[in-house]
């Protein structure tokens, strides 16, 4: 199991944005609006870190963005999705709640089978989904966690057969957790 994504829900996306392409060598990859029911909206980045791993001779013009290992093995850190919201929106209520800042709202794990995840987090009592079933569109397939009793996290579970997000899942991800605001 690796970390497939950090999700940050902020004050504002463009100086988070900002943050993560200085200080850790982020770019943008994709950048979408979220229309909501109650005319709010969110706005999301999706970010990805550097594009090519540097050799050994070059380890620190990418070394922001990628960890050299003692046994030389080069690991990729994480995307990063950023929102910000409208006021009154899921995100910008979240936001409110955390601070007024903002932080992280939940941590991917890339999982081979999301829906076999849930039952053996159920059966374990490891955690409460915010949906009954994974949420599922081409390419895609995803849940979130209620926030961790133990941990306080929200954690998400996802299987990717393609790259990238998906608007309709986002949406329907950041509904699943309007009860749990």
């Amino acid at each position: 199991m690796r970390i497939d994504h950090i999700a940050y829900r902020v004050k504002d996306r463009n100086k988070s944005a900002k943050f993560f392409i200085d200080a850790f060598g982020y770019k943008i990859q994709e950048e979408f609006n979220i229309e909501f029911e109650d005319n709010t909206s969110a706005n999301c980045f999706a970010m990805t870190p550097f594009e090519n791993p540097p050799d050994e001779e070059n380890i620190e013009l990418p070394a922001k963005s990628y960890c050299l290992m003692k046994d030389k093995e080069l690991h990729s850190p994480p995307d990063i999705f950023v929102s910000d919201g409208d006021p009154g929106s899921i995100v910008w209520r979240w936001v409110e709640k955390n601070g007024g800042t903002g932080g992280i709202h939940h941590i991917a794990y890339e999982v081979e089978n999301v829906e076999k995840t849930m039952e053996l987090w159920i059966e374990n009592k490891w955690a409460e989904f915010t949906t009954i079933q994974p949420i599922e569109s081409e390419g895609l397939v995803q849940c979130f966690t209620k926030p961790h009793p133990v941990t306080g996290v929200i954690y998400e579970f996802i299987r990717r057969l393609k790259p990238g997000f998906s608007i309709g899942n986002v949406k329907d991800l950041m509904e699943s957790t309007e009860g749990i605001q």
